[in-house]
């Protein structure tokens, strides 16, 4: 089993599930732009289609994303969403003819516990939107997905 450090006291082993957050510089609400946000989804789905990951279940929210992922074998926390957060960033970026940082550095990861929810906790993510009172109900919100739901 390999570690590798992330923040100080916290490792990425593969395998594990991990809860992320990643949030835009100065909350910009970047995502309500409808393709850009489709940019950033493209980015999540390439992630798994290359075998670094499995999304669980994640939600792009107008200023940041939450997802729920599996660590594929030989991959890293920190690599992984230092790429997303990159490709995402030039791709966004280049859409909107912005410069500039997209994101806050760093991101926000909760290894789950065994004893932990899987479900709740996907319910949790992709219900952001309703709690956000962007929508009434979830099928009308079109950033988001899980294998469970």
């Amino acid at each position: 089993m390999a570690y590798t450090n992330l923040r100080k006291g916290r490792f990425s082993e593969t395998g594990r599930e991990y809860l992320v957050t990643c949030v835009t510089g100065q909350r910009q609400p970047v995502f309500t732009d409808f393709v850009a946000a489709r940019l950033l989804v493209d980015e999540l789905r390439r992630s798994q289609r290359e075998g670094h990951c499995e999304w669980l279940a994640w939600v792009v929210m107008p200023d940041h994303f939450h997802g729920l992922l599996s660590l594929a074998e030989n991959s890293d926390l920190s690599r992984l969403m230092n790429q997303i957060k990159g490709c995402g960033a030039r791709s966004v970026n280049l859409y909107l003819a912005r410069q500039g940082a997209l994101w806050q550095p760093g991101f926000h990861d909760h290894a789950l516990r065994t004893e932990e929810n899987r479900l709740a906790i996907a319910r949790y993510v992709v219900a952001n939107p309703l709690r956000a009172g962007l929508v009434k109900k979830l099928a009308d919100y079109p950033h988001w997905d899980s294998v469970w739901l």
